[in-house]
């Protein structure tokens, strides 16, 4: 297994990095919250996970171990691959997503594009024993990026029609945002995405 990878970013997009690592360009899916983090030609570390299937091995990128291994763990649930799993880091934090199962928190995750409120009654039940308890503060943000390689709203925008809204409904949770984003500072693109995420579920 590939622990972790370790080396400049060659590329960034809204929902990969390349990782340069001895000469080799290596292709991780990763969290806009966690590409938020990165700098183009920045040294970076991200822990790994390699899924492998018949037809191809993907390995997924994340900002420290304790995200790789709620992604591993949340893989754990029936119904929910990598893709899913993913989702809900882009939506939550990993204490954000112990929070919600430890006092089941069915709206929490139903905020997530592809869990329904059956699906969610289920993940609570089958989660319950397995993340654990709240290592910190749910609400805590990823750090931002000092520059990022588009703007906040390209970035958000990207990440929410990836995660199956269609553009119309992200261009309104991206000008919702707006007023948080603009607030003063670096904007924090994984913050903004949970906020335009929380934005959605409310208009459902």
């Amino acid at each position: 297994m590939i622990a972790f990878v370790s080396g400049p970013v060659a590329a960034l997009a809204p929902g990969s990095a390349v990782v340069e690592v001895g000469g080799v360009g290596l292709l991780l899916q990763c969290s806009p919250g966690t590409i938020a983090g990165l700098r183009l030609g920045e040294p970076t570390r991200l822990a790994t996970s390699l899924v492998v299937r018949e037809d191809s091995l993907t390995l997924y990128g994340f900002a420290d171990d304790d995200e790789r291994q709620v992604f591993e763990l949340l893989q754990t649930a029936s119904g929910v691959g990598p893709r899913l799993a993913q989702a809900m880091l882009a939506v939550h934090t990993p204490d954000a997503l112990r929070l919600a199962v430890a006092q089941g928190d069915e709206k929490a995750l139903t905020a997530v594009p592809g869990i329904g409120k059956k699906g969610a009654q289920r993940l609570l039940l089958e989660l319950k024993d397995r993340l654990g308890a709240p290592l910190g503060t749910g609400s805590a943000a990823r750090p931002a990026a000092a520059s990022v390689p588009a703007s906040w709203r390209e970035q958000l925008h990207a990440a929410l029609t990836g995660l199956g809204y269609q553009p119309k409904d992200a261009e309104e949770a991206v000008d919702a945002v707006a007023p948080q984003a603009e607030a003063g500072g670096e904007p924090n693109v994984g913050a903004l995405l949970r906020a335009a995420l929380q934005s959605l579920n409310r208009s459902r």
